[in-house]
């Protein structure tokens, strides 16, 4: 019996075109993507929810993190389910062209707050990304009223194609948009650099460029199948083959954006290349010393007074390690560091083993804008934050030479 024979024997969802197989088997490696997607990011997910403020972007978060799973999910009992009719595709088709919209929006909507945040709250920025998203918005509404029902055979799914080829402007309206975040993202980090230098990996990292990235890449390549891509006939579902792989990429690396927020999430967060400037604005300056005494005292700078702390680091044999800290500069204000800050005692000194045990439990990060994630992780060996005082930011320590042992160094 010939090939041909065989493949007149099987029934119609198994007896598939290559174009649509190959829908079928990309669609799976999407639902893939999703569910580990979604089970690596929930402890992180489960730490964030346990932060007391509740900003936009938090608020996002938790309807990206859920709406995306579920919508797919739904989408695939549709695409797979053998006893799907064709009434019932009539009814359903336009559900995933229209959460896809709701979820690309939220998408933008977060991109719009975090660049216009990492821009120092610049009003030409934020209305010129809001023009875009809406335009955006209107673009993908008026697209998803001209797609049809790909006429499929009974079994082989349901899928929802557009009419005509036009409509691929649906994908790219947003892939202009993320095509202009990225470049704004990348403009605000070259030019960072003339502050700190740092190599163009660190940079990526710092910055989230590779979550930006990533999302251009996967949209760019939509559209591409969209206007490039020809299908064999008005059966062929080729042109969405890539749709939900996309919708599913951008929603995951959106998430991962929110998460690289170093601070609160409270307005955007703050920008991880502004961190070290930022910290040194405000009513005081605060210089430290690494021995008990200041043998160079500070100028008063345009920012107002100044204050110095000395450092000093002690052992005695085998005890335990101890960093004091005093006040210099200002003999009004001798102790009020110390004095004003909550589990310290008068004296200003603290041991390594209480510093690990106040950052292992978060006590010393709530609030920090310091360069850690939005999302707090607690780990022994990285650097310690003094609590602020009243009336202080806070004072970061750090010990730089070595120390006696035994009356060596």
């Amino acid at each position: 019996m010939s090939g041909l024979d065989i493949s007149a024997l099987l029934p119609p969802y198994l007896n598939l075109p290559p174009h649509l197989s190959a829908h079928k088997y990309f669609f799976v490696c999407t639902l893939t993507v999703a569910a580990w997607d979604t089970l690596v990011l929930s402890p992180r997910s489960w730490r964030l929810m346990k932060t007391k403020e509740w900003p936009v972007l938090k608020i996002v978060y938790q309807v990206l993190r859920y709406l995306m799973p579920v919508e797919f999910i739904i989408v695939a009992v549709a695409f797979f389910d053998t006893k799907f009719t064709r009434e019932m595709c009539n009814k359903f088709y336009l559900f995933e062209p229209i959460c896809t919209m709701i979820l690309i929006a939220l998408c933008s909507s977060v991109h719009v707050i975090r660049i216009h945040a990492i821009y120092d709250k610049s009003r030409p920025i934020l209305a010129g990304l809001a023009a875009l998203l809406l335009i955006q918005i209107a673009v993908m509404a008026v697209s998803s009223a001209f797609y049809r029902v790909i006429p499929l055979l009974p079994g082989q799914g349901c899928i929802a194609g557009p009419t005509a080829n036009w409509v691929g402007i649906y994908w790219a309206a947003p892939t202009l948009f993320y095509t202009t975040t990225l470049a704004l993202a990348l403009n605000r980090s070259i030019k960072s650099l003339q502050t700190k230098a740092l190599s163009p990996w660190k940079l990526m990292l710092r910055d989230g460029l590779n979550l930006y990235g990533a999302i251009w890449i996967v949209n760019m390549v939509n559209v591409c199948f969209w206007f490039i891509v020809k299908p064999t006939g008005e059966n062929d579902s080729i042109k969405t083959t890539v749709t939900s792989m996309t919708a599913v990429l951008t929603t995951t690396m959106t998430l991962r954006i929110i998460l690289s927020v170093r601070g609160s999430l409270a307005q955007g967060g703050s920008y991880a290349g502004s961190a070290i400037s930022s910290s040194n604005r405000g009513n005081s300056t605060h210089v430290l010393s690494s021995s008990g005494r200041n043998p160079n005292p500070p100028h008063p700078s345009s920012f107002g007074p100044t204050h110095s702390y000395g450092v000093q680091s002690q052992n005695a044999g085998n005890g335990a390690n101890v960093i004091n800290i005093g006040t210099y500069g200002n003999p009004e204000r001798k102790g009020s560091l110390s004095g004003g800050v909550p589990g310290v005692g008068k004296d200003g000194a603290y041991t390594l083993d209480e510093m690990r045990d106040k950052a292992a439990k978060g006590e010393w990060n709530e609030g920090a804008s310091d360069g850690r994630s939005s999302v707090l992780e607690g780990k022994e060996g990285e650097a310690y934050g003094v609590p602020a005082a009243r009336g202080y930011e806070g004072v970061k320590v750090t010990i730089d030479r070595e120390v006696d042992y035994h009356g060596r160094k």
